[in-house]
This record gives structure tokens, sequence and C-alpha cells, in this order.
């Protein structure tokens, strides 16, 4: 493991540079890979992009080229910047950047598409002879690409429609009835009442005429095979608990104080609402709730959107914790004496 010390928020690409662990082993990867991806995981807030522009300046000074894969499943969405931290051209340093702001916040974002959006991505720049570097903290889409995962179908918005209206009429009775007789190992699993999982459920059965636990496998979920098609080199940015709060706490406040009220207001004007799939980005619901006047407390809203914020954090590390693979930098809230 190792241990990068940098103070909490100054020039962390600088303390990050000081350390030849981590370009030893991209130096060993490159010089034997030949499908190489790098991957910089981690909970939010744990100094990702940083790091990974650290490390794609790294390559480029060796004379390849290298370019950055987002993984942030809310990072897809356009318009919606301070309140994802989305990377800002100046902080891209030059370093190409790709899959971000490629979906209008009314539409579905769905680990299947993304996973075949990212490999078209590395495919195309592993023939050009760049370095992919995969970087994000969103589970699920990370492990589609490094893990060979076989996933659900992307949703077709007529049928799920369909499928929506035929839930409304009775209350999901007949749509439950349905699954049970097409799928009953999934029935078991969903209660009638959870209509997002049972109208997802006999949608997977239409798209693929098979039922979703024999075409989706639970255990496929995750990997325990580690099968990958690429040569893989994962960094993970782990942070003692107490001072990845301290820094999500921050962070949210600093969202507040860059403009995220007035962020989500642009947003309402241009015809969004809480109900479009990109406002289940933290925190954007939360703030056209209190928009709306069911809360005027908005250092309450503040504490809210931090408190999602770490519970979230906490379910990142539980999915990466006994991976094997993942090198883990932990950025120690210490002073580098010079």
């Amino acid at each position: 493991m190792y241990c990068l010390h940098s103070r909490l928020v100054s020039k962390p690409i600088q303390y990050f540079l000081m350390t030849s662990d981590w370009k030893r082993d991209v130096t060993g990867l490159l010089a034997t890979a030949e499908h190489p991806l790098i991957v910089v995981l981690g909970p939010t807030a744990s100094g990702k992009t940083a790091f990974s522009i650290a490390l794609a300046k790294s390559i480029v000074s060796t004379g390849r080229e290298a370019e950055i894969i987002n993984a942030d499943s809310r990072q897809l969405y356009c318009y919606l910047n301070i309140g994802t931290a989305k990377v800002t051209p100046k902080e891209m340093q030059g370093i190409p950047h790709h899959l971000i702001d490629v979906l209008d916040p009314k539409e579905e974002a769905a680990a299947g598409w993304y996973q075949g959006e990212a490999r078209r991505v590395i495919q195309n720049m592993q023939k050009r002879g760049a370095v992919p570097v995969l970087v994000g903290g969103s589970m699920l889409y990370v492990s589609s690409v490094i893990d060979a995962l076989t996933l659900a179908p992307v949703p077709d918005p007529v049928l799920r429609a369909r499928l929506i209206e035929e839930y409304d009429q009775d209350g999901g009775a007949a749509l439950f009835a349905r699954l049970q007789e097409i799928d009953p190992e999934t029935a078991d699993s969903i209660h009638r009442n959870n209509k997002p999982h049972l109208v997802r459920a006999v949608e997977i059965y239409e798209l693929l005429k098979a039922p979703k636990s024999e075409a989706v496998p639970q255990r496929e979920l995750r990997s325990d095979e580690n099968v990958s098609e690429y040569d893989l080199l994962i960094f993970g940015m782990q942070w003692d608990r107490e001072e990845l709060c301290v820094r999500i706490d921050e962070r949210t406040k600093k969202m507040f104080e860059e403009g995220w009220l007035e962020e989500v207001e642009d947003l309402l004007k241009k015809g969004y609402s809480a109900d479009n799939p990109g406002m289940k980005s933290h925190g954007y619901r939360e703030i056209m709730t209190y928009m709306e006047g069911s809360c005027d407390d908005l250092k309450a809203l503040r504490e809210l959107i931090a408190a999602k914020t770490r519970q979230y954090a906490k379910r990142q590390m539980s999915w990466w914790r006994g991976d094997s693979r993942i090198r883990w930098i932990c950025p120690a809230l210490q002073t580098i004496r010079s």
C-alpha cells in the first residue's frame, strides 16, 4: 500500500508526483502490456481527478499519449457541473477526456450502454497507441469495463412507458403475476409494490426473451474470477473514514459557495425537473425540493446532502474492499517536510 502524504487541499498534484512507486508500476505495465488499461477509482472526494491528471501527464512526458475516460455516471450528463465536481477544462491541463457531457439529463444512464461506449473509446485509443486511463467512482460502471460483466440491456423508453402504464392500472398485480410466470426466481426477490424493479424485470424479459435470473446472473455483478480483456493496473484512493468525511463536508460547502443553487435554478429554467434521470445525482433533487419551499433551512439542506454523500462513499469502499488487484494510495493529512 502506497502512502502519498499531502495537505487536504493545497496542490495535491505536486505531492503525487513526488512519489516514484506508482510511476514505476506504470512504466512496468507499459513496457510489457499488449492492451494496457490504467484505472483510478475511489470514493467521492478522494482526489481521483488530481491523481489521474498527474498520472496521465507523467505518461505524456515519456513520449506516449494518455487520455482519460470518465467512469462517473453523473458526469455523463450535460449541465450538471458543480454538483458532480465535473473536471473543468483548466483542470484537464491539456489531457483529453472522454464520456463527459454526452447525455441529456432527461436520458437514462445505463451500465450496459456505458460498457459499450467505454469499450469503443478504449479500442480507438489503443489503435492509436494512446494509453487509456479509466477514472471514476461509479462502482458498476468501472466493473462493467474491467470485469467482463454480463449486463442487463439498455432500457427501451417506449416499452418502459407501456409497462409503467400497465403497472399503474392495477398497482402492479397483473405485471407481478406475469413475472411470476416468466421468471419465478426473480419474482421471489421483488415485492409487488417495488414498481421500478418489477417494471425493469419484465422489461428485461421483453428485450432478451429470457428471464433476468438466467440472462443477467447475479454472480456476475461482482466478478469473482477477475476476468478482463485488458492488461490492468488499478490504483485506488483511500482515506481514513473521518478524514474523508471532512473532505466531503468541505467540498459540499464549497459547491454551494461556487453557485450550486444557481446551477439547479438554471436547470429548472431549461425545463428539467426532479423526475429526470440526471437528477438522481446527489443533491440535485434535494435542492429542487428546497426551491419548491419544502425546506427553508439552507444549512440543514447542505448537511443532508453531505450526509447522503458520506453514506455513498461508505458503499463505494465496501464494493472495492477485498479486491486484491487494487494498489491503494493513501493521501494522508500530513504536512510534507521540505
